[in-house]
């Protein structure tokens, strides 16, 4: 056939030309060449109208069920805490109560970190509001109890927050870590409450509204019982009053498990002469605890000068 070559491999008498009727790219080296034409991409297929779409989004549709779901959750609980969300956006409670254990893509370390400095803003605004008299070194004191991650974890427990809590399974067996992420997820509430209630046009009057009541209870117990929460400084200050010098701490590891509560042992040193022991799940609670044994048995007591 004049004009064309069977290509090697061919079957002889199979016409290989190009289709006439197809359009050609620009010649080049070895002539011009029949375009290639991509299959035509169809619409997703209708259907008539009053009848179910052909293709059902089911993933879609379970995230918006379990949005939905999750929203009602979190307004129970906000209602809890004494504050009524109506039709507030609670994308960012949710975020802060999303552990970064649970591999989300968004989870509570941004709230945390904006939550950390409310905390300690409403905290002052409370006690210059409530506890006038109180010089500002006293003032110091009762906050840094107040915003404690002690304090935050307690808080937490007693608002049922872990019920609400989405957390990988490690971190949910891990007992020991679990006040951590109690803490953590608090003071990332506290955050994300002031950002739902309006950021700097309001925020802190809903962070007042759910942790006033909780405060006036911790600063009465503080008042009444000063050296609570604080025992090492309360002993370091009581020692140096009375002339002894700073008590030493000697803490040793005597358990490998992390829920154990008698993992670390410490004995404190007065003078030389050991004067209290604790135990503990970690170093600091060791450590607290014996100088809290300390304390009772040199500080002052009825019938006992300081």
């Amino acid at each position: 056939n004049p004009g064309w070559e069977q290509g090697p491999g061919t079957t002889v008498g199979h016409d290989t030309r190009p289709d006439s009727s197809a359009p050609l790219e620009a010649a080049g080296n070895g002539g011009p060449r029949q375009m290639t034409i991509p299959a035509p991409v169809h619409p997703a297929r209708r259907t008539e109208p009053g009848l179910r779409p052909a293709f059902t989004p089911l993933a879609s549709a379970r995230s918006s069920a379990k949005q939905a779901e999750r929203r009602e959750v979190l307004a129970a609980f906000l209602l809890k805490l004494g504050l009524n969300p109506g039709p507030r956006d609670l994308a960012p409670i949710d975020e802060a109560l999303s552990h970064t254990s649970a591999g989300l893509p968004r989870n509570h370390e941004q709230l945390e970190f904006l939550g950390d400095a409310v905390l300690r803003l409403a905290a002052a605004e409370f006690l210059q509001r409530e506890h006038t008299p109180l010089s500002v070194g006293q003032a110091s004191t009762l906050r840094a109890q107040l915003v404690s991650d002690r304090w935050l974890a307690e808080l937490a427990e007693r608002c049922g927050l872990e019920a609400v809590l989405l957390i990988g399974p490690m971190a949910a067996g891990d007992q020991a870590g679990r006040t951590t992420v109690r803490a953590e997820c608090c003071e990332a509430l506290v955050g994300a409450i002031y950002e739902c209630w309006g950021g700097a046009a309001g925020g802190l009057s809903a962070v007042h509204a759910w942790l006033d009541g909780h405060w006036r209870r911790e600063v009465a117990v503080l008042l009444a019982d000063p050296h609570r929460h604080n025992w090492k400084s309360a002993l370091q200050e009581f020692t140096q009053g009375q002339g002894w010098g700073l008590p030493s701490y000697s803490t040793d590891q005597v358990s490998t498990a992390h829920a154990d509560p008698r993992r670390f042992r410490c004995q404190v040193l007065v003078g030389g002469a050991q004067k209290g022991e604790g135990w503990g799940r970690s170093r600091r609670d060791a450590e607290q605890a014996a100088a809290e044994q300390a304390l009772k048995t040199l500080g002052p007591t009825p019938g006992r000068g300081s």
